[in-house]
């Protein structure tokens, strides 16, 4: 866990939001939404993970690659500090506290993250893993240790209409966060 409570050198106008949860839950659609609506710039981690070489190299099992964290924070610090940005990653543990103003955990059922998983051609293995981890709760429980509970947002993915409620929920915080330090 990454606690880093760090002043920030000046308060942001916009904030910076997270969107996590295991993978089938919805985040990219989510972010790709918020952003949209709110005009923040989105950041897809896994993305820029590729794109920028911050792994630790690729791991053949679980078809992924293995993350290097501080190559990603380091390349990340920047762009988070004058805020107006929404993440999207399936991991919250590493990222400084002081980043992040809202941190949301999308949470679907088995059945939904399957059926995403396996129509985005998963390996059985990590089809199993994520089914798990969104049964434990994994990402909500590294969210809570991670972060103050009051920024703390989880909400339900399954549908389309839950999909539209979260962002106007998520658009609503965004326009409270800017009206409240204009």
């Amino acid at each position: 866990m990454n606690s880093d409570d760090a002043p920030q050198s000046k308060p942001r106008s916009t904030p910076n939001v997270l969107i996590t949860g295991t993978p089938g839950t919805g985040k990219t659609t989510t972010a790709e939404m918020v952003a949209m609506a709110t005009g923040l710039k989105k950041i897809t981690v896994g993305d820029l993970v590729k794109e920028r070489t911050l792994h630790d190299g690729y791991n053949e099992e679980f078809d992924t690659y293995w993350l290097n964290e501080d190559k990603v924070v380091d390349e990340m610090e920047d762009m988070l500090a004058d805020g107006g940005v929404c993440v999207d990653y399936h991991t919250c543990d590493f990222f400084p506290k002081r980043w992040f103003d809202l941190v949301v955990v999308l949470r679907a059922t088995t059945d939904k993250v399957f059926d995403r998983l396996t129509e985005r051609g998963y390996k059985q293995n990590k089809i199993s893993e994520n089914i798990e981890s969104e049964i434990m709760q994994v990402v909500l429980d590294e969210a809570r240790e991670s972060y103050d509970e009051e920024i703390i947002m989880e909400l339900p993915s399954n549908t389309v209409d839950e999909m539209e409620d979260n962002v106007e929920k998520i658009t609503a915080f965004v326009e409270q966060f800017r009206q409240a330090r204009q």
